[in-house]
């Protein structure tokens, strides 16, 4: 048997395990392992006394990846970023997001749905955590929504949609995870996000007006705030603006030359500051231990998952599963952009039934060689290209679609984290209907992704800046 065929078996036999309820990071790295020794036995002719060479070899070959990966330096900034959100829910710097938002937008119909959707956008670009936005704006949001009388669904889903901004918006934990495995710079990747972050974001704050004038049962507007009341609510959430300023000038330095450091220490330095504001704003030594202990919680996850997969990933360059599929891809007899929509909503349907991270991970290594290939390669410029984008815009492009699509992930049913998220925080709201108030926003996302797509350089603009 070819390892081609090797490597489709050992990937079924993976996704079964896990529809079936398994954790990727385990059933990826239990079929990375299985496909390792099917291949190295193989090249010994299932020789029975081969079998423990064979077993030998592949544990080793496993058991070098975790370290030799996860080792990079790349990857610190997922708990920094991660630690940032929650040190600034206890710097008090969600509630005085929220406040201004509301203020400011509150006027509108369905106002504070508007306001809680720009109040995460703001706590996105101090977060890393999706999971972590949702839980903060369960806290703080849905009560206040409650209290005016909006529906319990609308709120729960504005909160749930809300919460998926962090994965798009820097510091954006999954956007570094993409960086590493198809080895681009994680300060553009950081930057691209930007744009769309709030592109998708204003499109959200649409939807949800219009579905406030749709049906104004779901939420009235909030008025009676004053200019002044106004302006004095823009100072207590300027801190926000001072951190992602911070961790920007460190990414990409605005005065041009050499960076100031990078993504690491801007994440560090950042982390720090709001550690500071923190402090300064009251908090304790059991905040500070909750913060840190879920920052772990979280982050090791995350690692864990990535152990999992790459193991599974070094198994797929042995069966050459990659250049196949990338040939494959290129040989087909139809428009490149339609193979790119399809291939986005396979990511869709795959989003139902995975983790958005695991399906990155799980993915990329196939899926990202053969759009680079649909392009025109690395080294393609513009003008020759398939998308109206070169390699290196491409490679960036098409990150900035594929965590839009992991965004999606994160409010389908029955996996969608951020809906069992709210529902945990708000035990008075089932996670049924956490799910139908989101569902609305999966024609936001389709909206978002169809000018993302239309338009690359909403997405390239601000990396452009850098070259």
């Amino acid at each position: 048997m070819e390892p081609i065929d090797i490597g489709l078996i050992v990937s079924g036999f993976m996704l079964v395990m896990v529809v079936l309820g398994m954790r990727v990071a385990f059933a990826a790295a239990l079929a990375g392992l299985a496909g390792l020794i099917w291949i190295f036995w193989a090249k010994k002719g299932y020789d029975p006394s081969a079998f423990v060479w064979a077993l030998t070899v592949a544990v080793k070959t496993a058991g070098q990846v975790p370290h030799s990966k996860v080792s990079s330096q790349a990857l610190s900034l997922i708990p920094t970023f991660i630690l940032i959100g929650y040190l600034a829910y206890y710097a008090g710097l969600t509630k005085a997001l929220f406040e201004a938002a509301k203020r400011w937008v509150g006027w509108l119909p369905g106002g504070l749905g508007v306001a809680t959707v720009f109040a995460t956008a703001g706590f996105a670009a101090v977060s890393g955590a999706s999971v972590a936005t949702s839980a903060v704006f369960a806290r703080i949001a849905i009560p206040e929504m409650l209290k005016l009388g909006y529906d319990k669904r609308f709120a729960a889903g504005v909160v749930a949609a809300g919460g998926t901004l962090a994965s798009l918006i820097p510091p954006s934990a999954i956007l570094v995870i993409y960086a590493i495995i198809v080895e681009q710079d994680v300060g553009m990747l950081l930057l691209a996000g930007f744009l769309p972050g709030a592109v998708s974001a204003l499109i959200y704050g649409g939807l949800v007006v219009l579905m406030a004038v749709g049906y104004k049962e779901l939420g009235p507007p909030v008025t009676g705030f004053t200019w002044g009341e106004r302006l004095r609510s823009l100072p207590p959430a300027m801190p926000i603006v001072f951190v992602v300023v911070i961790i920007i000038c460190f990414i990409y330095n605005p005065f041009g030359g050499d960076a100031w450091g990078t993504p690491t220490e801007g994440g560090a330095l950042g982390a720090f500051v709001v550690f500071c504001m923190a402090v300064y704003k009251g908090m304790r030594w059991k905040q500070f231990r909750d913060s840190l202990m879920e920052t772990a919680k979280l982050a090791v996850m995350i690692f864990t998952i990535i152990w999992g997969v790459l193991i599974y990933v070094r198994f797929l360059g042995f069966a050459d599963l990659p250049g196949a599929f990338s040939d494959w891809i290129t040989s087909l007899e139809q428009s490149p952009m339609l193979t790119l929509v399809l291939i986005l909503l396979a990511y869709a349907v795959l989003g139902m039934f995975m983790d958005a991270i695991g399906m990155l991970l799980l993915t990329l290594p196939v899926v990202y060689p053969a759009v680079i290939a649909l392009n025109g390669g690395v080294d393609v410029a513009a003008a020759d290209s398939a998308f109206g984008v070169s390699g290196t815009g491409c490679a960036i492009w098409f990150g900035i679609l594929v965590v839009k699509m992991a965004e999606l992930c994160l409010i389908t049913p029955p996996i969608g984290l951020n809906c069992f998220v709210v529902a945990g925080v708000r035990p008075d709201i089932s996670v049924q209907d956490v799910f139908r108030g989101a569902s609305p926003f999966f024609v936001a996302d389709a909206i978002t992704i169809a000018v993302l797509v239309a338009f690359p350089s909403i997405v390239l603009w601000l990396p452009g800046l850098t070259g």
